[in-house]
C-alpha cells in the first residue's frame, strides 16, 4: 500500500513555493515547438534572524476548563455533555514508530506520529508538500507538476519541451518597484448594482511590533532532476505503508509551453506578460523557437520584471531595513490621534444614505492588525468553555446536525477588523486560527488550506476605475482593508511589511468627493473588489469574445437527440452570448471527417466544408469559419435550424474527436476563445482514438478501481497547447456507454475548461437528463465569462503554498493559467508554515484574478482575507472549518487515488479521523474518560468522512460505473464548497408538513425551512413525504400510507398508486400547499448553477436503491453504518 501523498496539483507532482514579498520572473511561452524556464539567482540575507519571542496569550485560557463526570445517558445536541477538562501541556500522542521514506529529504522529521503504536494506514501530509521520488522508465507529460530540476536545461522525452531551471520565490527577497502612477490621473467609482457604493469608514491604524524578524534566510537550492511521473509511494519497514515525510523545503518548477503547428497567421502579437497575478502576454518572434533562458539567472526579456520593474537593483528603501531588537516606526503626528471608532459595514453591502461631499480632515483610525496584543487578549474566555470547544461523545450525542446548513466558523477577530473580512462564499480558510508554527499545525493534524470562489456572481460588487492601482512595491500586493496608514503618505503592506508611499491621486476619495482621506478610498474599505485595469495591464487589444461550437453528428449522436435540444436552445439565446460587437462564432461537425462551416457574410446560405484528411488536419477558409455574430446572424440562425436535419439519415458511427479538437485548436489560437465539445461516445479513429477498458464484471467486486489514469497522454499535451493560446475546452458528454472520461476529461482539465456529464442521455427514455441538459445549456450560454485569465494566491511572509486542487495549468510555480474563467468555477490550494509566526497577530491572504471580460475590459477582481494567529492546539481546534477540510480532503483524495490506490485514498480518509481524535484525546483533553471525544466544532468530521467513503468517488462494494466515478471525482476538484456539501453530505427534510414556521422572506416570497434530518431510514415514516437533496439530483420519497390531502393539493393526484411511477415535474396547483412545497424547491435550486432534477419515487420505484444508497448512516452490505464507523474509530484511537 501506497504512502504517496496529495503529491500533484491537478493529479501530478507539487513543489513546495513561498508566496512572499519576492516576486517570480514569469515564464513565457514562445511560438515554436518549445518552451522556456527562467531561471534566478536566490538573494541572500544577511541580516541575521530575530530569536523566537515567548509565546503570547491565546485566545482561549486553558486554566479553568473542568471535566465532568461521564455522561451515561443519552443526550441531545441542545444540552452540553461535558465542560471542557484542564489542558496541560500540549503532549504528542505515541502512535507509530519513526517514518521512514524511500527517498528521504531535506530536513524531514519523523513522521506525522511518533512513538510505540504500530503504524496505522497512511495519514495526510497537511502542511508539508509532498515527497519526491525518481521512478525509472518513459513518463508521460504531467501537468501542474513541479518536481526537481537540474541547472543544465534538458529535454521531456515525450513533450519536445526543453527545461531548464525555474526562478525561485521566497519571501526573503526583495523587489525593484513597478511604474509611478502620475498625480494627473483621475479616478472614479462605480457599483456593479446601480446603488450607492460601499460605506467608508476609517481604516486602523496599525503600529508594527518592535524588531520584527527580517526577511529571513536564503531559500536553499534545489535537487537534482527527476523525473515527471507523480511520486511514486513511499514504503515503510517491511513493506507496510508508512506515515509521510516532510519533502524538500524547494522544489525547481517545471512548465510546459505551447506547440504552435500549422496555426493560423495572427492579425496582432500576443504579447505575454505577468504582472504576477497579471498582465499576461506571449511575445512571437518569427525563429523564437528555443530557449530564451540557458539556466544561468538571466531575466527573460518579456517577463513582467523587464515590463514594469526596474532591471537592476534598488537601494533600499526606508521602509524595507531589518527591524533590530528595540528600533520601531516613527510615532504618529499629534493630528493622526483618538480617532473615533468606524462604523459598522459590510464589505458587500451598500449604505442607504449618500456619502458627504464635504471635506474631511483625516483622523487617526482604531488599532489595527499590528496593535492587535492587549485586544486580543480581551478575547480570552477564562470563566466558560467556548461552544466550539465543548467536548461531544460522538457515541451518545446522535443528533448533531443543525436545524438548518452548517454556518462557518468566525474568525476571533476585533469587529473592526472583522467587518471588513471577505465572504466564506467566495475566501475560505480550513483553520480560521492559524497556528503560529508548523509543529503546532503538525501536532493538530488537520490540513491548512484555502478554498476559493474567485469568480461568483455578486450582488454587490464595488467596481474602480483609476490610472492609479496601488500595489506594494516589493510583493505587489493590492491595497486591501487591512494595511497599515502610518500617516496621510505612508502605507504599510499587510503581507511584506515594506512601507510604501500613497499616489497623490490616491489621497481622493471619489466617494466622499474629499482630499486627504486615503484611508477612506473604496479599496481599503471592501475585501473583495474589481479594478478596470489601465492600460499598462495588457500588451495586445483585450481580446473578444470567441465561441466554437464542435459537434459529434455520428448516428450515435443523431440517435440521442441532443443536436434538436442544442440547437433549439442556441437559437432561443442567441442574442444573450456574453460580448459586444466583436462576438465571433464558428461550427465545426465530426463524424469520420471533419465538416467546418463558411458563414461569410454575403452568402446565400452556409457553405460546408468538408475535411477528410484527419491524419493532416488543416484550416480550409480561415477567415471565414470563425465570424462576427452581429453581421453574420441570420446565416448562423439558418444553419442552427438546418443542423439536425442535416444527419438525420446518416450511417456514419465512427467519431474523429482528436482531429475535430486539433482543428478547433488551430482556429481558435490566433485569437483565443472558448470551445464548446459536443460528444456521446468512445472516439475511434484518428489521433486520440480510444478503447474500452471497463470491465462491467469489475464494478462492484475490484478492491482497487483500474484505469482511473487516461490511456493517452494526446488530450492533456492538447489541453496544454491550448492553454498557452487562450483556448478553453469545455466538454458535454452525452452517452448511454462507456466514454473514458478518464482520458477525455484531460482536454477541459488542464484548458481551465468544465466537464458536463449525461448519462443515459435520449430524447425520448430519459427526459429528465432532457431537461437537466437544457436548463445546464442556458445557463451556460448566458452565464458570465472572463478570457485569457490569470490568478495569483499571495500571502503573508512566513506561509507558503505547495499544491493547487482544480482546473488550470501553473504556468510558473504559483501563476494559474485560466484561458477562460467563469462563476462556477472552484479551486483549493493547500499550504504550509515555513517561518514561525511568533511576532505575528495576524495573517492575510490575497487572491488577485486578472481577466478580460466579454465586452473587452482588462478587469482584475482581488479578494482579501485576514485570520488571527494562535499559539495552542485548543485555539487551532476551536477555529477549524469543518466544511472547509472535509472539500479540502475530498480534493486531496481524489489524487492519491489516481497516484497511489483507491484503498489507499479511503485509508487515509480514515485515518484522517483517526488523527484528528487521537490528538484531541492525548494532547488536549487532560482528564480521560471513556467514549469517543470530539470538540463541537469538529463533531461533524466522522460523519463527513464516512459520507465521503460512500461516495460515488469512493465507494466500493457497490456497481459503479467507472465513468460515474471518475465525474464524481471531477466534481469534488471542481466545484465551490457551497455546492459541493449536498453531494458529499445530502440533505434530508421531511415535506408533508410544511409550515410557514421560521420560513424566510425572499422576494415576496415565504420560503419555508423544514428541519435538516439524519440521512437513515429510521427518519423515514411512511405516513409521510421526504425530500433529499444531493446535489445534482432530487428525490422526493412518498410513503405508502402518505396523507391523502399532501397527494392531492400538491402532487395532483388522488392516491398513493396514483403517483406515476417517472413523475419528475410539480404540477402548478393553486394551493397554499403546492405553492409553498414549489417555493421551497425553487430556492434549493436558486442556490447552484447547475439544474437538479427532481425525481418523484415511491416504495417500490425502480430509483430506491438510488435513494437509499444516500442514507449515510445507515450500514449497506460493503459499508459499515455511522454507529459501526465510530466504533471502528474509537479501537483506533483507544490502541
Amino acid at each position: 500500500m501506497s504512502t504517496a501523498g496529495f503529491n500533484s496539483q491537478n493529479g501530478a507532482g507539487g513543489q513546495p513555493f513561498a508566496n512572499g514579498p519576492s516576486q517570480n520572473p514569469a515564464t513565457m511561452y514562445p511560438p515554436g515547438p518549445g518552451h522556456s524556464m527562467a531561471a534566478q539567482h536566490p538573494i541572500s540575507n544577511a541580516l541575521p534572524a530575530k530569536p523566537p519571542l515567548p509565546a503570547g496569550p491565546g485566545l482561549y485560557t486553558p486554566g479553568s476548563y473542568q471535566v465532568a463526570p461521564p455522561v451515561s445517558s443519552y443526550q441531545g445536541p441542545g444540552q452540553p455533555m461535558l465542560t471542557r477538562p484542564l489542558m496541560g501541556p500540549p503532549q504528542i500522542s505515541a502512535t507509530g514508530p519513526p517514518l521512514q521514506n524511500s527517498t528521504p529529504p531535506l530536513g524531514s522529521k519523523s513522521g506525522l506520529y511518533t512513538g510505540a503504536q504500530p503504524p496505522m494506514q497512511p495519514a495526510w501530509p497537511y502542511s508539508t508538500p509532498p515527497p519526491v521520488s525518481a521512478p525509472p522508465g518513459p513518463v508521460p507529460l504531467g501537468n501542474h507538476v513541479t518536481p526537481p530540476v537540474s541547472s543544465t536545461p534538458s529535454q521531456h522525452p515525450l513533450s519536445g519541451y526543453p527545461v531548464g531551471p525555474p526562478p525561485v520565490l521566497h519571501s526573503a527577497s526583495t523587489q525593484p518597484p513597478g511604474h509611478l502612477v502620475p498625480p494627473s490621473s483621475t479616478s472614479s467609482y462605480s457599483s456593479s448594482v446601480g446603488s450607492a457604493p460601499p460605506p467608508v469608514s476609517p481604516v486602523s491604524s496599525h503600529h508594527y511590533p518592535h524588531g520584527r524578524l527580517a526577511y529571513g534566510p536564503p531559500p536553499p537550492t534545489a535537487g537534482p532532476l527527476t523525473s515527471m511521473r507523480p511520486t511514486e509511494p513511499p514504503l515503510g519497514p517491511g513493506g507496510k505503508v508508512s506515515p509521510f515525510a516532510a519533502p524538500l523545503p524547494h522544489q525547481e518548477a517545471v512548465q510546459f509551453g505551447n506547440v504552435a503547428k500549422n496555426s493560423a497567421p495572427t492579425d496582432y502579437h500576443l504579447l505575454s506578460h505577468s504582472d504576477d497575478d497579471g498582465k499576461e502576454f506571449d511575445t512571437e518572434h518569427p525563429g523564437s523557437g528555443h530557449s530564451p533562458s540557458d539556466g544561468d539567472g538571466s531575466h527573460l526579456p518579456n517577463s513582467f520584471d523587464h515590463l514594469e520593474a526596474a532591471t537592476s537593483p534598488i537601494p533600499p528603501h526606508p521602509g524595507m531595513t531589518s527591524r533590530p531588537m528595540g528600533h520601531s516606526y516613527p510615532s504618529l503626528p499629534p493630528g493622526y490621534q483618538n480617532m473615533g471608532a468606524p462604523p459598522s459595514a459590510s464589505p458587500l453591502q451598500t449604505p442607504k444614505s449618500p456619502y458627504s461631499t464635504a471635506h474631511q480632515s483625516y483622523q487617526q483610525p482604531l488599532a489595527g492588525p499590528a496593535q492587535l496584543t492587549p485586544s486580543m487578549a480581551g478575547l480570552s474566555l477564562e470563566s466558560k468553555t467556548p461552544e466550539a470547544l465543548r467536548v461531544v461523545n460522538l457515541l451518545q450525542e446522535r443528533n448533531l446536525l443543525p436545524h438548518g446548513t452548517v454556518a462557518p466558523p468566525t474568525p476571533c477577530l476585533p469587529q473592526d477588523l472583522q467587518k471588513f473580512n471577505c465572504s466564506p462564499e467566495v475566501f475560505r480558510c480550513t483553520l480560521t486560527s492559524i497556528p503560529q508554527t508548523q509543529s503546532l499545525l503538525n501536532k493538530a493534524k488537520l490540513p491548512l488550506g484555502l478554498l476559493l470562489h474567485p469568480f461568483k456572481d455578486l450582488t454587490q460588487l464595488p467596481v474602480v476605475t483609476s490610472n492609479a492601482i496601488v500595489r506594494c512595491r516589493t510583493c505587489r500586493t493590492y491595497i486591501n482593508p487591512f494595511v497599515t496608514f502610518l500617516d496621510q503618505k505612508r502605507w504599510k503592506c499587510n503581507l511584506c511589511y515594506r512601507v510604501n508611499d500613497v499616489p497623490e491621486e490616491f489621497m481622493y476619495n471619489p466617494v466622499s468627493r474629499s482630499y486627504g482621506e486615503p484611508h477612506k478610498r473604496p479599496e481599503v474599505q471592501n475585501s473583495t473588489i474589481e479594478f478596470i485595469a489601465p492600460s499598462e495591464y495588457m500588451l495586445r487589444p483585450p481580446q473578444p469574445a470567441v465561441y466554437l461550437f464542435v459537434l459529434d453528428v455520428s448516428h450515435n449522436a443523431v440517435e440521442t437527440g441532443y443536436l434538436d435540444v442544442l440547437c433549439q436552445c442556441l437559437l432561443d439565446n442567441l442574442s444573450l452570448l456574453p460580448g459586444d460587437t466583436r462576438t465571433k462564432i464558428g461550427f465545426i461537425t465530426f463524424d469520420s471527417t471533419i465538416h467546418f462551416y463558411n458563414l461569410q457574410e454575403g452568402l446565400s446560405q452556409p457553405q460546408m466544408l468538408i475535411v477528410s484528411d484527419i491524419e493532416d488536419i488543416f484550416i480550409p477558409t480561415p477567415d471565414s469559419l470563425l465570424v462576427n455574430l452581429n453581421e453574420c446572424k441570420e446565416l448562423v440562425q439558418d444553419l442552427l435550424k438546418a443542423l439536425p436535419q442535416m444527419f438525420s439519415k446518416t450511417m456514419e458511427t465512427y467519431s474523429a474527436l482528436g482531429p475535430a479538437l486539433q482543428a478547433a485548436y488551430k482556429l481558435l489560437s490566433p485569437t483565443g476563445g472558448r470551445a464548446s465539445v459536443f460528444q456521446t461516445q468512445l472516439p475511434t479513429l484518428g489521433a486520440g482514438a480510444l478503447k474500452s477498458r471497463e470491465d462491467p464484471n469489475q464494478r462492484a467486486s475490484a478492491k482497487d478501481i483500474q484505469h482511473l489514469t487516461p490511456a493517452t497522454d494526446f488530450y492533456k499535451k492538447l489541453a496544454l497547447d491550448c492553454s498557452g493560446q487562450q483556448v478553453a475546452v469545455d466538454l458535454f458528454l452525452l452517452s448511454g456507454q462507456y466514454c473514458d472520461l478518464a482520458s477525455l476529461g484531460c482536454i477541459s482539465r488542464y484548458s481551465a475548461g468544465s466537464v458536463y456529464y449525461y448519462p443515459s442521455y435520449h430524447h425520448q427514455h430519459n427526459p429528465a437528463q432532457v431537461e437537466r441538459f437544457q436548463k445546464d445549456l442556458k445557463r451556460y450560454i448566458t452565464r458570465k465569462i472572463g478570457f485569457e485569465a490569470v490568478m495569483r494566491i499571495r500571502c503573508t511572509k512566513g506561509l507558503s503554498i505547495h499544491t493547487f486542487h482544480g482546473n488550470f495549468f501553473v504556468r510558473s510555480t504559483d501563476l494559474l493559467s485560466l484561458p477562460n474563467v467563469n462563476p462556477d468555477a472552484g479551486f483549493a490550494v493547500q499550504m504550509s508554515i515555513e517561518e514561525n509566526l511568533l511576532d505575528m497577530q495576524v495573517v492575510s491572504f490575497q487572491a488577485a484574478l486578472l481577466y478580460t471580460s466579454s465586452k473587452g475590459e482588462r478587469r482584475i477582481r482581488v479578494h482579501t482575507m485576514c485570520l488571527p494567529v494562535v499559539n495552542s492546539l485548543s485555539d487551532v481546534l476551536a477555529g477549524a472549518d469543518v466544511q472547509a477540510i472535509t472539500g479540502l480532503l475530498a480534493s486531496m483524495a481524489v489524487d492519491r487515488s489516481v497516484t497511489a490506490s483507491l484503498s489507499d485514498a479511503r485509508d487515509a480518509l480514515t485515518n484522517a479521523v483517526i488523527d484528528l481524535l487521537s490528538t484531541y484525546r492525548s494532547s488536549v483533553l487532560t482528564i480521560q474518560q471513556p467514549g469517543l471525544l470530539a470538540p463541537s466544532c469538529l463533531r461533524l468530521f466522522a460523519l463527513y468522512i464516512l459520507a465521503l467513503l460512500k461516495q460515488k468517488a469512493f465507494r466500493t462494494g457497490t456497481s459503479t460505473r467507472l465513468d460515474d466515478r471518475v465525474f464524481a471525482m471531477y466534481q469534488l476538484k471542481y466545484q465551490p464548497l457551497s455546492y459541493l456539501m449536498p453531494m458529499i453530505h445530502p440533505m434530508l427534510y421531511r415535506v408533508d408538513n410544511l409550515t410557514d414556521e421560521g420560513a424566510l422572506n425572499i422576494n415576496d416570497r415565504t420560503i419555508p425551512q423544514p428541519r435538516v434530518l439524519q440521512l437513515s431510514v429510521e427518519k423515514l415514516s411512511r405516513e409521510g413525504a421526504f425530500l433529499m437533496d444531493v446535489g445534482l439530483v432530487m428525490f422526493l420519497w412518498i410513503g405508502r400510507n402518505c396523507s391523502t390531502s399532501f397527494l392531492s393539493l400538491v402532487l395532483g393526484v388522488p392516491d398513493y398508486n396514483s403517483v406515476p411511477q417517472n413523475m419528475t415535474q410539480l404540477p402548478e396547483l393553486d394551493t397554499a400547499e403546492s405553492v409553498r412545497f414549489r417555493a421551497f424547491i425553487s430556492w434549493l435550486r436558486e442556490q447552484r448553477p447547475f439544474h437538479a432534477v427532481l425525481y418523484i419515487i415511491r416504495e417500490e420505484s425502480q430509483l430506491k436503491s438510488s435513494f437509499m444508497q444516500n442514507m449515510i448512516e445507515d450500514r449497506t452490505e460493503s459499508a459499515l453504518s455511522y454507529y459501526e464507523f465510530l466504533l471502528h474509530l474509537q479501537q483506533q484511537v483507544s490502541k
